[in-house]
């Protein structure tokens, strides 16, 4: 029997917040996957993290036409190669243009490289593409949902119905996410559905049980409103007004930026709160090292859109760092309160600094609660297991 050969369908590749798509992968590669990538869209990022050349599969950009006679020069191209292209025409036309064009542009590629079956990252666009290629060529296709493709306002729930129809299977990130795709989608009720986390490779994030973090709170995201930013910094005034000034280092950039800078110099943080921008990953995993508490604020954003399980969590709680997080979407499978971390609801400021100010004071209830962490992630959230675990749904 042929081997399989994955096309990876992703809307950009490298993305730098998407470090769970290289683990994963990289993961898959070390078991012998035959993989080769698909990127919708040309990276925009200028900084990659260190773990990117680890990963063998070739990437190939899928070309986009610019014009219309660039569509229909393709369309006559591709009708003596793709025999279902006819039964696929009106899906095609349904479709936005650029979707369409890149649609037929990927199952030209799958079908000059051999691969056996698609995988798409995000319920969105990647998605999209993947489904109308799988039409165009009878190559099965399934996806990994995450959380803005699943919460966000502008998700169209006969759009993700369709795709959950026609997949093979679909993989999300959480049970919370597992749960919300059976009661809200009948398709989810005829193709499998499965939770598989996000991994994290933990040779890469040692856990050192002796250690003492030195700098204070740590958090790391994308400065945008679901990371709950905002609320990490009020809660720093508080601690402040309290008399327990703590530095307080934000790892991210994003729209918010600004917004959040004046936020801190309005509350007079200057000297406590430092924001470092994006950071690569090796510094990443040193600043959880130096941390005293990694806290994820998660909120739930007025447009609807939250975070899944934020990996670089896992990561702290990998490394040994006290985690603190709130009770949104499926952050709670990972971060149990009073045993592998401290919940605190979201949205709560004051909650968030009596958290932070436990952790901060009780370094016996820190060591254990940062050992149970580790000891979970280990078990549950280890990239070797979750790629077997890929396989097995597949």
């Amino acid at each position: 029997m042929s081997r399989d050969r994955i096309g990876y369908v992703v809307k950009m590749y490298p993305r730098f917040s998407e470090t769970f798509v290289v683990s994963e992968i990289i993961a898959r590669e070390r078991r012998g996957a035959d993989i080769r990538i698909f990127s919708l869209r040309p990276t925009t990022d200028a900084r990659f993290h260190d773990t990117l050349s680890q990963v063998a599969a070739p990437v190939e950009q899928v070309p986009r036409a610019a014009k219309a006679s660039e569509m229909w020069e393709l369309l006559r191209r591709a009708e003596p190669e793709l025999p279902l292209l006819p039964d696929a025409l009106g899906e095609l036309l349904a479709a936005e243009h650029d979707d369409a064009g890149q649609a037929v542009e990927l199952a030209l590629a799958i079908r000059r490289h051999g691969i056996t079956r698609l995988h798409a990252h995000f319920a969105s666009v990647a998605t999209t593409v993947a489904r109308l290629a799988s039409r165009l060529t009878g190559i099965p296709y399934a996806f990994t949902a995450h959380a803005k493709d699943l919460f966000h306002e502008s998700v169209d729930p006969a759009d993700i119905d369709r795709k959950i129809a026609d997949a093979s299977h679909v993989v999300t990130v959480s049970d919370f996410n597992v749960r919300h795709l059976r009661a809200r989608y009948p398709a989810a009720d005829r193709t499998p559905v499965r939770r598989v986390y996000n991994g994290i490779d933990l040779e890469r994030f040692v856990y050192d049980p002796r250690r003492e973090g030195e700098s204070g709170i740590l958090a790391v995201g994308r400065l945008v409103e679901k990371k709950g930013f905002a609320d990490l910094i009020a809660a720093s005034a508080m601690l402040r007004d309290a008399g327990r000034p703590t530095p307080c280092r934000i790892v991210g950039g994003g729209d918010l930026e600004d917004a959040l800078r004046g936020l801190a110099a309005r509350l007079g943080l200057d000297d406590l709160v430092t924001f470092t921008g994006p950071l690569p990953q090796r510094e990443v995993r040193a600043e959880l090292a130096r941390a005293r508490v990694f806290v994820a604020p998660c909120v739930v954003g007025a447009d609807g859109n939250a975070d899944g399980l934020p990996t670089v969590l896992l990561e702290a709680m990998a490394i040994g760092t006290p985690c603190i997080s709130t009770d949104v979407t499926g952050i709670t499978e990972a971060v149990r309160d009073g045993d592998t971390g401290l919940v605190v609801p979201q949205r709560a400021p004051r909650a968030l600094a009596a958290a932070i100010e436990r952790i901060l004071d009780e370094p016996a209830l820190a060591a254990r609660l940062a050992a149970s962490a580790r000891d979970l992630v280990a078990a549950e959230f280890d990239v070797r297991r979750q790629s077997a675990r890929l396989e097995e749904v597949a």
